[in-house]
């Protein structure tokens, strides 16, 4: 069976109901052969990512940059899941994980969202992982419309992992 790990920072109920709608997308009844494991940044492991097929992330934007939890999640593994970069400095991801494995990315902003999801992006692309779907960017209160996008993008993903 294969593991979606959905690793979040929901630390208002806004970003909270956008991991709720991404869990709820993955764990779907049409979706089989998929294990979704939750779990808060701050509480993520190297055993963790290291145990997962595939990835969703979900962030608020914090004064132009991802949140701090998901950078600690990030820099507190980067190495043991196969992180590399260059000696340039540019991305180059070693397959420590196993090959490219694909992942997903939510991000909700009061104003803007540019700063978080390139920095993001900028990390991931230094790893083994490969983007699944297009990055949910999200600004404002959150309707009917976006949490759905939300439910799309975890059960797009657990469905590329349920192949």
């Amino acid at each position: 069976m294969a593991t979606l790990l959905v690793v979040h920072h929901s630390p208002t109920d806004t970003v909270r109901a956008l991991t709720d709608a991404v869990l709820a997308g993955a764990r779907h009844e049409d979706i089989e052969g998929v294990e979704v494991v939750e779990r808060a940044a701050l509480e993520a492991s190297a055993d963790d990512v290291l145990a997962a097929d595939g990835y969703v992330l979900v962030t608020p934007a914090n004064f132009g940059y991802m949140s701090g939890a998901l950078k600690h999640f990030f820099d507190s593994l980067f190495l043991q899941v196969g992180g590399a970069l260059a000696d340039d400095g540019a991305a180059g991801g070693s397959g420590a994980t196993g090959g490219r494995r694909p992942f997903g990315l939510a991000v909700h902003g009061r104003y803007d969202t540019t700063g978080a999801v390139r920095s993001v992006l900028s990390i991931t692309g230094a790893l083994p992982w490969q983007q699944a779907a297009p990055v949910l960017e999200l600004l404002g209160d959150l309707d009917d419309e976006a949490l759905e996008a939300g439910r799309e993008l975890g059960g797009t993903v657990a469905a590329l992992l349920s192949q």
